[in-house]
């Protein structure tokens, strides 16, 4: 199981729900807005803000009106970087006169004059974001890097300028009020009830003096977390490991030697090998290493990477942002970050995700323990004199499941070639549980030369979207692996969904069949199903549209999408050997997925300590968190507490993500913070949806319209637990999770 997939919303949706990935995420997502000030102090500003009222300006530029091509796709031959600033500053304008004219407006507040008046604002800031968070997430370059920096604050001081407004807020509370009254569709009521109930905890009731203190947090986040997003993504791709000889690399592939070769050639080192780092902790070479010094500088480069021990040290940075989200959840009365940022979850309070994270610790930690004395019973027949470390770990486990289960991972890969993958196995997929087909397209420009577009077409052969993949590793992309939209749907708009799915599969050296790993696979079905989420939307408004859901929802329909990697007849139509063409033999699906359940101890115990890292860091109090501002081997000392008041083996198991290059949790004003524990509470969705489907016929149309009605096709339009029980007819029961895991034993 990989738990390193995500989803990023770029910048694209007009008020509000916006990406992670953005660092405006936390302003528009929780649209703040006043309303402590007295009622004549707001009819004043009404007043004035209605006489001074200017007139919306005209938009100039490629982002002034949607693209020409095809579903609105974005044109990346007539888009320069020079492009990129002025747009934002236009767009921000634009919305600022748009917004200003709903407070203007002499009418009473009505759901269309106020409401819908302002999920329609923002449409050119929409465009120019939903192309430029994607590059520099993806393609970036010094420019854009800049371009990020700069513009972050200025967007979120524009949305606090929008969001902060007691004008704005009394024309929505005035609908609010008497929604009861309206004749509203269950989507005009959630739309209205989230942009109340957003701009209430972004500050809607708050003081004059407290909302002050909101923007100008708001803005330090903005910067530090971009910041930090930059940086921790250098320390990945601008530190690579240098070896001087090829023997260092043995039981390297020739080909991942000759790509190390060519990659420290590109570097100035001729004669050297450079082995590029992957976000996670672990990294993906180090089981085939069989030089143990080798694994060693692997690993500890990647583990002490942007811990001050090079010129990039995140640590302050990480203190910082911990302070400022204390800080501002202690202006709402909430204890702790995790208190505030939660309400709008389905887990909705740190002690349930607690709770629900901490009732296994038990049963993993004996799992961790006892598979480390397999680990070094196997480490002592091969006559070595050393226990296992993180960097052996997967070598000896790689050796254990070769000999338990019989079962090489070099030959598992030799049946996966990424185009048959996506093409005869997702694809095939997709037809097969929902009617899609896919019709590849050369005519539609791309943001660099290894991205492929597709149409998608639904069964009954009218379009349904467009679909873009970006599969491969390169250092202007930041690690991972994610999904977004270009163009998001909408009834309102006429808009049919643009979507990508980013992967970071290190790429074969040219003229090589381009084979993946088994998790890569895995990988890709999962980010497909953010795919079908995003394309299977259905809705009035963008606001509410496809994955607009809360963050411990939004990985469920991905997650349940894995299953079909390793669903026979898609088997049989896809895992075929790059030479032979035979189809991937039966007992060694069956011996993956075998081995699949030996080293949870580590897979699974690396998501959970980064989750509970997470949760830590978000129960911090503002003085408690002042404490670590200043003081790098503070910051350190408290990750270490963290993670050794968990009771798990972390010297053995370090978490996936430390601190320092975290991303999900640092690199967003809100992103995944207190909330990289959605990764598990989704998986007791996935797991109880996989023993539904199997109950059901398994892959099949039935099954997949059921699905897509119920959950794929709702986006954020009505309670989880209320959809969960629209598709399964009961609550999750997570004891599916437990057993699919091996981890049903009680920890004694």
């Amino acid at each position: 199981m990989n738990y390193a997939k995500t989803l990023g919303r770029p910048l694209s949706r007009p008020f509000a729900t916006f990406a992670a990935s953005v660092s405006a995420v936390a302003l528009l997502s929780g649209c703040s807005a006043a309303y402590s000030d007295s009622a004549a102090n707001q009819r004043s500003v009404a007043t004035a803000t209605e006489e001074a009222v200017p007139a919306i300006p005209e938009a100039t530029g490629y982002f002034a009106s949607d693209s020409a091509l095809p579903f609105h796709a974005p044109d990346f031959t007539q888009i320069s970087e020079d492009d990129y600033l002025p747009a934002f500053e236009q767009g921000m304008a634009i919305q600022k006169a748009e917004v200003d004219a709903i407070i203007a407006n002499s009418d009473a507040p009505t759901f269309d004059n106020t409401i819908v008046a302002l999920e329609k604002s923002g449409k050119v800031l929409g465009r120019v974001g939903s192309v430029f968070f994607q590059l520099t997430g993806t393609n970036t370059t010094p420019g854009l890097d800049a371009i990020n920096k700069e513009i972050s604050p200025k967007l979120t001081a524009h949305y606090d300028s929008i969001t902060l407004n007691p004008a704005l807020f009394e024309r929505v509370k005035a609908v609010y009020d008497n929604r009861t009254a309206l004749s509203l569709d269950v989507e005009d009521t959630k739309l209205l009830e989230r942009t109340y109930d957003n701009m209430v905890h972004a500050g809607a009731l708050l003081t004059a003096a407290q909302r002050e203190a909101v923007k100008d947090i708001n803005t330090q986040l903005s910067t530090l977390t971009t910041e930090f997003g930059q940086m921790a993504r250098n320390a990945m791709s601008e530190q690579p490991l240098i070896i001087d000889t090829a023997e260092e690399l043995a039981g390297m592939s020739e080909s991942d030697i000759q790509a190390a070769a060519t990659f420290a050639e590109e570097l100035g080192q001729p004669g050297k090998f450079a082995i590029a780092l992957q976000n996670t902790t672990q990294q993906p070479l180090l089981p085939s290493l069989e030089n143990r010094e080798t694994r060693k500088k692997l690993f500890k480069l990647s583990y002490n990477r942007a811990d001050g021990r090079t010129d990039i040290d995140t640590r302050d940075l990480i203190a910082q942002i911990a302070l400022l989200r204390a800080e501002k959840a202690a202006l709402f009365g909430e204890p702790d970050w995790a208190s505030y940022t939660m309400y709008d979850r389905m887990a909705k309070k740190p002690a349930t995700a607690l709770g629900f994270m901490e009732q296994m610790v038990p049963a993993l930690a004996a799992t961790q323990r006892s598979e480390a004395g397999i680990l070094n019973e196997a480490i002592a027949a091969e006559g070595k004199n050393h226990t296992v470390e993180p960097w052996d770990w997967y070598r000896y486990a790689n050796k254990i499941k070769a000999e338990q289960f019989d079962l090489d991972q070099d030959a598992v890969m030799e049946y996966f070639v990424l185009d048959r993958v996506l093409e005869d196995g997702i694809f095939f997929m997709a037809k097969e549980l929902y009617g899609l087909s896919f019709e590849r397209r050369t005519d539609l420009p791309v943001y660099h030369p290894d991205v492929s577009v597709y149409t998608v077409f639904e069964e009954d052969g009218s379009e349904l979207g467009l679909f873009y993949f970006d599969p491969f590793q390169r250092p202007s992309k930041r690690g991972g692996a994610w999904m977004g939209n270009f163009v998001d749907q909408s009834y309102m708009t006429g808009n049919k969904p643009v979507i990508y799915n980013v992967l970071n599969i290190p790429k074969a050296p040219d003229g090589e069949v381009q084979l993946v790993s088994f998790d890569w696979v895995e990988t890709a079905f999962h980010e497909f199903g953010h795919a079908v989420h995003g394309l299977f939307a259905d809705q009035k408004y963008e606001t509410l549209s496809g994955t607009a859901t809360a963050r411990d929802f939004v990985e469920y329909p991905s997650q349940v999408h894995e299953m079909w990697a390793v669903w026979p007849s898609v088997l049989e139509n896809y895992a075929k050997h790059y030479e032979t063409g035979e189809t991937i033999p039966a007992d060694m699906i069956e011996k993956i997925e075998a081995a699949g359940k030996f080293g949870q101890g580590y897979d699974f115990g690396e998501t959970m300590e980064a989750a509970l890292l997470d949760m830590k860091w978000h129960a911090l109090s503002p003085d408690e968190a002042r404490a670590l501002v200043g003081n790098p081997e503070a910051v350190d000392a408290f990750e270490r507490k963290s993670l050794t008041d968990l009771g798990l083996e972390i010297d053995l198991v370090p978490p996936r993500y430390r601190s320092t290059y975290f991303n999900h949790i640092f690199s967003s004003p809100a992103g995944y913070s207190a909330g990289y524990y959605s990764y598990l509470w989704t998986q007791m969705l996935d797991h109880d949806s996989r023993n539904w489907f199997r109950n059901n016929g398994g892959l099949n149309r039935e099954a997949g319209q059921h699905y897509r009605e119920t959950v794929l096709s709702r986006g954020g339009t009505m309670d989880y637990d209320v959809m969960y029980r629209n598709f399964a007819d009961r609550d999750p029961d997570v004891q599916y999770m437990l057993e699919a895991l091996g981890l049903t034993g009680s920890g004694e």
